[in-house]
């Protein structure tokens, strides 16, 4: 057996041979170990919050945000959870009054005229507030003007109503007009390349729309997430520095129509100069590519990342 040293650029690749002189065997490249990524490929951050304190206050005074942010299925629970409470309130407050008048003793009698018609127990009562508050209005069960108190909860009743209505109905309502799903027809290369163009080193990556619904004044951003330590001996972990893509050209701003090459130029101004092949492959930084547009048909600003 001898051994070969084949010279790429700065590096080098040890291959073996075999006495038999069938060729070169070289050994499979050892697989790299998939790391953890800041942002992951559908966009997510992960970032995870902690030793908040007091400050998760915060998110209970931005209610509306907090539940548009949170996952379909703690909105599907927190949206029957609130209609449940409030049917089972309110109804409890009719035939609370119903109760209070005695109108449950006395609702099979002619003569005696009730606050609600036809209510003598709590279903009765539950169902008269659906057929309010649903504005079914079979008729059967009605409320008379014999009862003043239930005329001012018919108002509370409707008020809340309103209220709890507008609340959770616009949030769901927010939360599926969400262009989230948008980002699964926009692809990215797997991944990026460094070659020559026009004279010059350039890294280059691919983008694409699959939809025919065109993303107006779509633009594209760099971020190269790297940890660096400052001349003063601060250690920053996730310092953030800006990729060119052609800025100053407006290259940046795409007319994504048919798949496009972004590309960055490794010159003097890039953070890629001082990095030789083999600092590339062992250098720990993350590019993170963010495609902001709007969309055509929601004429909602969609961020890709």
């Amino acid at each position: 057996m001898s051994a070969l040293r084949k010279k790429f650029g700065d590096d080098y690749q040890v291959v073996t041979t075999s006495s038999s002189g069938s060729g070169f065997n070289q050994p499979p490249p050892e697989k790299k170990k998939k790391r953890q990524r800041f942002v992951d490929k559908n966009g997510r951050c992960n970032v995870q919050h902690g030793n908040l304190g007091g400050e998760t206050s915060r998110y209970l005074s931005d209610l509306f945000t907090t539940l548009v942010d949170l996952k379909w299925r703690w909105n599907l629970f927190i949206f029957i959870l609130t209609y449940t409470v409030a049917w089972l309130f309110m109804a409890s407050m009719w035939w609370f009054i119903a109760y209070i008048r005695g109108d449950l003793n006395k609702a099979h009698n002619d003569k005696y005229t009730p606050c609600v018609a036809n209510v003598y127990n709590f279903p009765s009562a539950f169902l008269f507030f659906i057929e309010t508050e649903a504005t079914i209005g079979y008729g059967y069960r009605y409320i008379t003007d014999k009862c003043p108190e239930g005329i001012i909860l018919f108002l509370f009743q409707s008020i809340l109503g309103s209220i709890v209505d507008a609340f959770l109905i616009g949030c769901m309502f927010i939360k599926m007009s969400q262009p989230k799903k948008r980002a699964e027809t926009l692809m990215f290369s797997e991944h990026a390349a460094i070659s020559m163009r026009d004279g010059k080193l350039t890294l280059m990556f691919r983008v694409g729309n699959l939809r025919n619904s065109h993303m107006v004044s779509a633009q594209i951003r760099c971020k190269l997430l790297k940890s660096r330590q400052t001349p003063e001996g601060e250690f920053l972990p996730l310092d953030q520095l800006e990729l060119d893509v052609g800025f100053s050209t407006g290259a940046d701003q795409l007319f994504l129509v048919s798949p496009l090459t972004i590309c960055h130029v490794i010159d003097t101004k890039s953070p890629f100069y001082d990095l030789s092949q083999r600092s590339m492959q062992t250098e720990q930084f993350e590019i993170v590519v963010i495609l902001e547009g709007i969309v055509e048909t929601t004429v909602g600003l969609q961020s890709v990342s």
